[in-house]
């Protein structure tokens, strides 16, 4: 099976998952958590060289406070939960603004935990405006390495995009590692999950003709 060697995550549909049952819509960002450790322990089972999660925007920031502190603190217990995995974890975002959870500053610095076997980004505060804004302003890596002038410099370009809970848009994910990804798009909710998601996403990606613009 051809594996691609950087995924990345849009777990998206916490809030509607929780208001179809009944919940209030920040109750839907706990859910998520499980998910997460399970697509990484299946995604360091297929080979997967690299995950880039899709945390909070600072575009989220602007939602009712009580849904700022839910998906923040949620972001926090995922990052902690991947520290106890075997990998090479790395949160980034905005981390001069106030929304930027402090108990996250430490792993804004690769680190690598257990053997560290599986690089892992996690976007928590990230907006595309901020991560491409020194390129665009001085043009710095646009003629070389066209990832040298981002914020998301260490992040490689993504071979797969899978998106959960029905939307068929990248919200700002990664635009320049995004470039030449094919977007894999999932009805169910995030915390709805289950493993043949992840299967079924791998075997539309195996049909796909990768060829980078070529």
């Amino acid at each position: 099976m051809k594996i691609p060697k950087h995924i990345g995550i849009i777990p998206d549909g916490n809030r509607r998952w929780a208001n179809n049952l009944g919940m209030a819509k920040e109750k839907g960002y706990e859910a998520g958590l499980d998910p997460g450790i399970q697509l990484f322990r299946l995604c360091q089972q297929q080979g997967v060289e690299e995950i880039t999660y899709y945390g909070f925007t600072t575009d989220n920031t602007k939602r009712p406070s009580i849904q700022t502190r839910a998906f923040t603190d949620a972001c926090i217990n995922a990052v902690k939960l991947l520290a106890l995995e075997n990998a090479s974890l790395m949160v980034l975002g905005n981390t001069d603004s106030p929304m930027f959870p402090q108990e996250l500053l430490t792993y804004t610095k690769r680190q690598e935990f257990g053997d560290g076997r599986t690089k892992v980004n996690f976007l928590v505060n990230y907006g595309w405006h901020w991560d491409l804004g020194e390129m665009i302003k001085t043009g710095k890596g646009v003629k070389s390495n066209y990832f040298g002038g981002l914020q998301s410099r260490d992040i490689s370009r993504i071979d797969l995009i899978i998106r959960w809970g029905g939307r068929r848009r990248l919200s700002g994910f990664l635009p320049a590692q995004s470039v030449y990804s094919d977007f894999y798009t999932i009805d169910d909710y995030w915390p709805d999950f289950k493993p043949q998601h992840f299967y079924d996403a791998l075997s539309w990606y195996e049909q796909q003709d990768v060829t980078l613009g070529g």
